[in-house]
């Protein structure tokens, strides 16, 4: 067993668009691994509260798209994702992984 140092990449996208598969795109073959998940509520810019119950059919519900990869190579992807329009934060930080 081998430690190796990553950077965590965490990114927030509201539930709009075709962001989700723009930014999976540019993930694809870059990455060894991305999960997406779907917030079931939260506030937006505005202090609105955006939720999945079925009366609220809003398409602005939080979307949060994270993997990890070494350093340097997050940096680039990082810069990548910055150019795409519908990124609301990109946030990361240095964790070590079991290879």
């Amino acid at each position: 067993m081998s430690l190796e140092n990553v950077s965590v990449v965490r990114i927030y996208l509201r539930e709009e668009g075709d962001i989700l598969n723009r930014v999976l795109k540019l993930l694809k073959g870059h990455v060894r691994g991305v999960t997406a998940l779907r917030g079931i509520a939260g506030i937006g810019e505005h202090g609105d509260l955006h939720t999945s119950a079925l009366i609220d059919l809003s398409l602005e519900l939080p979307l949060i798209v994270e993997f990890f990869e070494e350093a340097e190579k997050a940096e680039g992807l990082i810069k990548m994702l910055n150019e795409l329009d519908g990124i609301h934060h990109i946030l990361s930080w240095s964790a070590t992984v079991k290879s």
